[in-house]
């Protein structure tokens, strides 16, 4: 049955290649639909300026499929860099939150055929988390995948082990939940999405997610709740694509700026990024496992604009550019875009392991200039936006730490227009076709 379920997705990506050869254009990025333009999710405030105070400002990371397994993984790899991981990096980055979307275990037997819930895996998950002392460093928000339902009957089950070895199954969190981050008067949103099927199939039955309508509900609730939030992030396990609800979950997400998920890892080291904007104008971001990738991601909320980088285990010094945003993720519907044009300053955020010597920036063919420490990570310049308000332009960023390790970054920005459409077509196709009808197309017929 494993095979018969490979050999499934590899004619739904050839399908979906297929498709996207064709017919391209359908994926571009077209916000709204027959109805009209999506909806406005932000209340702009002329009197905020983006300037060189930290304030408006969080930071947060992503970490996705841990897959622990005590077959697979016998040296224990997985779990010992993410110990390093809740050391070193936390201690670099420190992040007040961290999303873990699902997968925790990995559940498979030794054959890799069947699966089950196995105590040890779960008690080495609980073991680095309480060991590193990561829980009082920051807010861990860790929420289940397909591998951590494998075969648990129900949430009270004495198998679902969620409950007593995660750290949101300990607080009573056992599926769906909301919490709320306060930054002085900034309130930021982070909204899981349990959609792991109830109860949990074997192996490899429950590849999809599902949400009853009572979890839609739940849903809605925490979306009508986020609303007086400064950002809304929604994470889960599985992309809304490969999610079965009515109505569809998408819509009941559409006031984020973006959700993040993982499952999908890298397709078979197809894909290394998938990401795309849904009808409604925000975010939806796959993220590479940790298994065997060991790839997390770097967010930030600056001012109400959304910036990110996916990174690699080791790779320092970090560096994000919140101010200019990228221009390939802006959402005019989402972000008040209009304040890079009244910003004071250029805004990065560089992490490392060692001290951060020096950030210095570029703007097109430029001078390079030397960015001036604020607090933190963070890193400011002055500069004159009004220059700029035409075309794109690119912004390249330079930093050094003590070790003399140096990182780089390029990226392109625009103050007018919608964001650029450079996306992994095939990435793209995979997060918006609805697989699940696909699927169920290719069995019936």
């Amino acid at each position: 049955m494993p095979k018969l379920l490979s050999l499934l997705l590899i004619v739904v990506g050839v399908v979906i290649a297929l498709v996207a050869t064709t017919f391209s254009s359908r994926f571009l990025v077209n916000f709204g639909d027959e109805t009209g333009l999506p909806t406005v999710h932000f209340v702009f405030d002329p009197n905020v300026i983006v300037g060189a105070s930290n304030k408006h400002l969080i930071w947060f990371l992503q970490v996705s499929d841990l897959h622990f397994s005590i077959y697979h993984d016998k040296a224990g790899l997985r779990p010992f860099d993410l110990t390093r991981f809740c050391e070193e990096n936390i201690n670099a980055i420190k992040p007040p939150v961290v999303l873990v979307t699902g997968d925790l275990v990995d559940a498979k037997d030794s054959l890799n055929v069947g699966s089950d819930q196995y105590l040890d895996e779960w008690k080495t998950y609980w073991n680095v988390l309480n060991s590193t002392g990561v829980l009082g460093k920051t807010r861990w928000l860790d929420i289940r995948g397909n591998h951590d339902a494998f075969n648990v009957d129900s949430l009270s089950a004495s198998g679902n082990y969620f409950g007593q070895y995660s750290a949101q199954g300990r607080e009573g969190n056992m599926h769906s939940y909301h919490y709320v981050h306060r930054v002085d008067e900034d309130r930021f949103s982070f909204i899981a999405a349990d959609t792991t099927l109830v109860p949990g199939l074997r192996r490899p039955f429950n590849f999809f997610g599902y949400v009853t309508e009572d979890g839609v509900e739940t849903l809605k609730t925490f979306a009508d709740e986020s609303k007086s939030s400064n950002g809304t992030v929604w994470f889960g396990h599985y992309p809304t694509s490969i999610i079965v609800s009515s109505p569809g979950i998408r819509s009941v997400m559409s006031s984020g700026l973006a959700y993040m998920c993982g499952h999908l890892h890298t397709l078979g080291g197809m894909l290394d990024r998938m990401y795309t904007f849904h009808k409604s104008g925000n975010l939806e971001l796959e993220l590479a496992d940790w298994k065997d990738n060991r790839r997390y991601r770097v967010a930030a909320v600056d001012h109400g604009l959304f910036s990110f980088t996916d990174v690699e285990f080791g790779q320092w010094p970090i560096i994000l550019v919140t101010n200019p945003k990228d221009a390939r993720y802006k959402m005019p519907y989402h972000e008040p875009l209009a304040r890079m044009n009244s910003s004071t300053h250029i805004r990065i955020l560089s992490f490392s392991a060692a001290k951060i010597l020096s950030v210095k920036v570029q703007v097109d063919d430029g001078q390079w200039s030397e960015a001036v420490h604020s607090s933190g990570p963070l890193y400011v310049l002055e500069w004159q936006p009004e220059k700029l308000v035409t075309g794109v332009h690119t912004i390249n960023v330079n930093a050094e730490d003590a070790d003399g390790r140096l990182g780089s970054v390029s990226q392109k920005f625009s103050l007018d227009g919608l964001p650029l459409q450079e996306f992994s077509l095939f990435g793209r196709m995979l997060l918006m076709t609805n697989i699940c009808l696909l699927v169920s197309l290719i069995i019936c017929h």
